[in-house]
């Protein structure tokens, strides 16, 4: 059988699937290659790979994609990676400077403002705002940097009542299921033992990586966080 194509991300969230995988023959299965999000799921869509985590944006530009996996990454409140930074209140931003390593969160703070804090905001993708949407390791030790700091998986939270799914384990076609089922344990094995990756990670200020892995991650795909993509999808394309 060829090699299975992934991508995954090469942030430290991902690093309790990677964990896994690599505890897993089904490593010697794929053929693996790590990307920013926004890139991770342009080669699913691209079809340069088979299947990635991927953005849950990502699924509106795919004709045909199948779920793969009982994992994601997701939260079911504080995310604590995952923010708004804004120089105002978020009930007196007026724009926002994009992500480019983004397009879940970036949709996630637009529907957020127009939704939840009800604001009319100018979306910017370069130059000054009164706020900027950061993901992943970049925010680590950063909270204390800029007056309002908003973690968007509490936010999405206090606004749905729902959990949150960031990023999916995603294909652009069926894969076999006895491949689907063995990945599926390797991850499972790496959400299990997430505190292995601890070791060596940087240190940033403020920052408990065994908080983060084991509280604020929840990597289970729950039906309350397949609710939630769906709830998300629908508010993104009304944006």
């Amino acid at each position: 059988m060829n090699k299975i194509r992934i991508s995954a991300v090469s942030y430290t969230n991902t690093l309790p699937f990677l964990n896994g995988i690599n505890h897993s023959d089904i490593k010697n299965k794929i053929d693996l290659r790590v990307d920013h999000p926004s890139a991770c799921a342009q080669r699913v869509i691209d079809n340069e790979v088979d299947m990635g985590i991927i953005p849950t944006a990502a699924l509106l530009s795919l004709p045909e994609y199948y779920i793969n996996t009982d994992f994601c990454i997701g939260t079911e409140g504080a995310v604590d990676s995952v923010f708004i930074f804004s120089q105002k209140p978020a009930d007196q931003i007026s724009s926002i400077l994009l992500d480019p390593q983004s397009r879940t969160s970036n949709g996630l703070a637009r529907i957020l403002l127009k939704y939840h804090w009800k604001r009319d905001v100018e979306i910017l993708t370069e130059g000054e705002a009164d706020a900027y949407v950061l993901i992943g390791d970049r925010t680590f030790g950063k909270k204390g940097t800029v007056p309002y700091v908003y973690d968007m998986g509490l936010e999405w939270k206090n606004f749905t009542g729902l959990p949150f799914a960031f990023a999916l384990w995603v294909s652009n076609k069926k894969l076999p299921e006895s491949f689907v089922e063995e990945f599926n344990e390797a991850l499972k094995y790496g959400v299990e033992h997430a505190e292995d990756v601890i070791a060596g990670l940087p240190v940033y200020e403020g920052m408990d990586y065994r908080q983060y892995l084991t509280q604020n991650l929840d990597f289970h795909l729950t039906d309350a966080k397949r609710e939630a993509v769906d709830r998300y999808l629908e508010l993104y394309r009304s944006l």
